[in-house]
Formats: structure tokens, sequence, C-alpha cells
């Protein structure tokens, strides 16, 4: 492995552990409460937990599958979303971890996927975990495949495709998430969600609406 990629990939693994440590530290804090008192998690909490942190795994994966030579403001925007949704990924599974369940859904239990609910085919249709259906707004492993080929203009369109469905899935598992009634923390990190993620699908619009190309379609 050439020098440089080995050193970027060292640097990509100390970044997972320190965000994982912070994630951590974020969950004990939210768990013991300013006043001391235990906070568990409720059911709901706890897939939204899952479920995001799956989510959110794959708008990694798309991010860090763009080349790093395409445009710098693309570039940037998908190194924002690795550097947010790491951190958010980390305390989510934080607060799992110190509830003592278990990061993704045991074998045989369907998960609840917030937002999907079984009417629509959103343009990911490989099988979600455990046979679930596939949460919003998913890439198919084509597509992934795709964008890891693409170069150039083409990339920098299909990631920024593939990042604005994403990213309308993601709102749309939040808002449902929501909706069902999560804790005080767990709701306020929803809701951050859906603004932080409404801002940049709105910056990814802009970007391609100045490539002349619209963004795939979204039920």
């Amino acid at each position: 492995m050439p020098r440089r990629r080995l050193l970027r990939t060292a640097g990509y693994w100390a970044a997972g552990v320190a965000l994982l440590l912070v994630g951590a530290l974020i969950g004990s804090w939210w768990q013991q409460g300013s006043d001391g008192v235990e906070v568990t998690l409720s059911k709901t909490d706890i897939a939204f937990a899952r479920d995001m942190s799956a989510h959110h795994a794959q708008a990694l994966l798309l991010a860090q599958t763009l080349p790093r030579d395409v445009d710098p403001q693309v570039r940037m925007l998908a190194d924002q979303i690795v550097t947010a949704q790491s951190a958010e990924i980390a305390t989510m599974q934080g607060w799992l971890t110190l509830a003592d369940q278990p990061l993704s859904a045991p074998a045989g239990d369907a998960g609840t996927h917030h937002g999907h609910d079984g009417q629509h085919d959103i343009a990911a249709h490989d099988a979600g975990q455990n046979g679930a259906a596939p949460m919003p707004g998913m890439a198919s492993i084509a597509e992934i495949s795709a964008l890891g080929q693409a170069r150039g203009g083409a990339a920098e369109v299909l990631f920024l495709q593939l990042m604005v469905r994403h990213h309308n899935g993601g709102v749309v598992m939040a808002q449902a998430a929501y909706q069902d009634g999560l804790s005080g923390p767990v709701s306020r990190t929803a809701l951050a969600m859906i603004r932080d993620q409404v801002g940049e699908v709105g910056q990814m619009s802009a970007l391609l609406a100045a490539r002349n190309v619209a963004p795939l379609p979204f039920p």
C-alpha cells in the first residue's frame, strides 16, 4: 500500500476511535442526566439509534467512495458529511452501548426502519438487514459501484444525486421517529439531523442545478 494511502487510512482509524470515545462520553452524560438519575432508552430510541446508524454508515461509504480529485466544493461537502455523520454514529452507538443494547437488531428481528411503510421502493432495492425492507433513500450496490468507477464531472453528479436522495430518506426516518415519541436528548438529536440534512440537500440541489442536472426521484 502506498505510504500516502497508508497514512490516510491510519488517519481514518484514529479519527474513528476518537469519535467513538466522544460518543461514549456524550452517551454517558445523557444517560446519567444533570440530576444523577439514570435515564434508559425506550424501544423507539433504540430502533432510531440502530436504524439511523446503519443509514449514516452508507452516507459515509458514498462520501468516501467519491474520488478526491473532484470539484473542491463537492469534495468539501462530502468531507463535511463524513465528519458530522461519523460523530452522530459514535453518539448513537455510545447510547446503545451504555444502555447494554446490541448495536444492530438481533437476528430474526425485522427492525423498525422509520419512515418506510412498505408501499414504496425507494431506489435501494437490495434487501435490508435481517430481511427487512430497505431504508428510505438507500443506494443499491450497483449504484455505489458506479460511483466508484466514475470520474470527474460524472462522479460529482452521481454523488450529489445519490446523497440528495439519501439525505431525503434520512429526514423521513428522523421525522417519523420524532413523531413516534423519542426521549428528550434523542429527540433533540433527531431534530438536529433534520435541520442539518435539509440544509445540505439545499446545497447539493443547487450544485446539481448549476450542472443542469435534476435530482433522482424520491417519493
